[in-house]
């Protein structure tokens, strides 16, 4: 499979540039497409001298762009998209332009190309107003932000091209994935890398509400094993759907400070006497998110190796070693 060519869009992102890391190490032929709104030069930039690494600057937006990023390529990794709640609903019309339109384009572009299997990254947000726990793939509720809407028209996109063009399609419901090069800055930085940035600058982070509120924090070594699952799975069965994408554990944010104050008092002991503030709760929050994973372990022989606690201090460290 090694001799197979991989696109990864969003591929200077976060999760992005570790699917780029982990495929050229196995000696994939890996191409990124980003336009760098919010990925980063520098997480690509040590790929830049591999020889099967190509990178296309470009947005998902322009047709064209897509057409030539799929060309001989044989599965797509789509991780491009305008993530953030909050941003979705300050801004909804560019969330949808990028989350909609963008993949439509990709999709498009990859059933013209004759692509095997087209992976994308789903989200968890598609639960919605449904308070059931453990979040089970086939039992969502109402979409709560605008973000939600537009990850679920993914997944019912994807739905349409495999059921009328034949498409493989899968998708992974992201939940709250944490983990090395996450970026910690802008108005809009996920919790975890933003916290520790924080209490790293001796600041006081800001817990939204009481801090009882739940995530299935999932670290990226978990995803990028849930990637490689759904491109390289010969299970019929196994396609044409979509799958939680966690650990299948969750954590209070209230926990998940106390671990981070553990964690980084080993570097510096002043960290675990900085107070935590409290602050209104964020608009379209949902207050649990627990994923059963039982799907994934039967269909795709998911089998996380990170629990929440061993990653969130691998994530530390390499915060630590790189931020400081």
């Amino acid at each position: 499979m090694s001799t197979s060519t991989i696109l990864i869009t969003g591929g200077a992102g976060f999760i992005g540039s570790n699917l780029c890391d982990y495929f050229l190490q196995k000696g994939y032929t890996v191409i990124c497409l980003d336009n760098f709104a919010t990925g980063h030069r520098h997480n690509v930039a040590p790929f830049l001298s591999n020889f099967n690494f190509k990178l296309i600057e470009g947005d998902i937006r322009d047709y064209s762009v897509c057409k030539h990023a799929v060309d001989g390529v044989d599965f797509v990794l789509h991780q491009a998209a305008l993530g953030s709640v909050p941003r979705s609903i300050k801004d909804p019309i560019t969330s949808n332009e990028v989350n909609v339109s963008g993949f439509l384009n990709m999709l498009v572009a990859a059933r013209d190309a004759g692509v095997k299997r087209f992976i994308y990254a789903a989200s968890s947000s598609t639960y919605g107003d449904s308070e059931s726990l453990p979040k089970v793939e086939d039992v969502i509720g109402k979409p709560l932000s605008p973000y939600a809407i537009t990850k679920y028209v993914n997944e019912l996109y994807a739905e349409i091209f495999s059921r009328t063009y034949g498409m493989e399609t899968i998708g992974l419901r992201y939940f709250n994935v944490f983990g090395r090069r996450q970026d910690p800055n802008g108005a809009y930085a996920a919790v975890i890398p933003k916290f520790v940035m924080q209490m790293m600058k001796h600041e006081s982070p800001v817990i939204n509400g009481d801090g009882l509120y739940s995530r299935d924090f999932t670290y990226i070594d978990n995803v990028v094993q849930m990637n490689e699952l759904a491109m390289l799975t010969t299970n019929p069965e196994a396609v044409n759907t979509v799958y939680n994408t966690a650990y299948g554990d969750r954590t209070t944010l209230n926990q998940m400070v106390h671990l981070l104050k553990d964690y980084l008092s080993v570097y510096d002991s002043s960290i675990g006497t900085i107070p935590i503030i409290h602050g209104p709760n964020r608009v379209g929050d949902i207050p649990h998110s627990l994923a059963s994973i039982d799907k994934a372990k039967r269909l795709l022989g998911y089998a996380p190796k990170y629990a929440f606690a061993d990653g969130l201090k691998e994530a530390v460290n390499w915060y630590w070693q790189n931020l400081k």
